[in-house]
């Protein structure tokens, strides 16, 4: 296991925070990633769709910079193919059926003060603590 990067982790937590506020106040839009993601296969008008696929750009040109800057992502990705698939397609479902995602609920959910976001966090963080133990411990 490596080391924990805190200053890494301070400066990402605070781009996060930033790009949430920039984007309500300059849009008057939620930065929720999953909200932003499937607007992009529903919006009608190009506008719309162009902030979003910036949006998403900007979030995988930021894990792109970072690669090159520092020699490559610190992932340890423990599952291969068709387990990332269903990973992904499970997520997926989950963002729907909780209406958002951790960057949704979590960071602006949680910073507007919403009594629906507080719960969606708390039963996202349990789920993701469960999964961890039965992956590292029973399985």
């Amino acid at each position: 296991m490596t080391e924990p990067n805190t200053l890494g982790g301070l400066i990402g937590g605070a781009l996060i925070g930033l790009a949430a506020v920039l984007l309500l106040a300059l849009n008057g839009r939620i930065a929720g990633i999953s909200g932003i993601l499937g607007g992009i296969i529903t919006s009608t008008g190009w506008g719309d769709r162009f902030w979003r696929c910036a949006f998403i750009f900007g979030l995988l040109a930021g894990a792109g910079l970072y690669a090159l800057t520092c020699g490559g992502l610190p992932l340890e990705l423990q599952a291969r193919g068709p387990t990332l698939l269903v990973a992904g397609l499970l997520v997926g479902v989950g963002t729907r059926l909780g209406s958002g995602c951790t960057s949704g609920h979590g960071v602006c959910g949680l910073a507007r003060r919403s009594p629906r976001s507080l719960l969606a966090t708390m039963i996202f963080m349990a789920a993701a603590a469960l999964t961890v133990f039965l992956t590292r411990h029973i399985f």
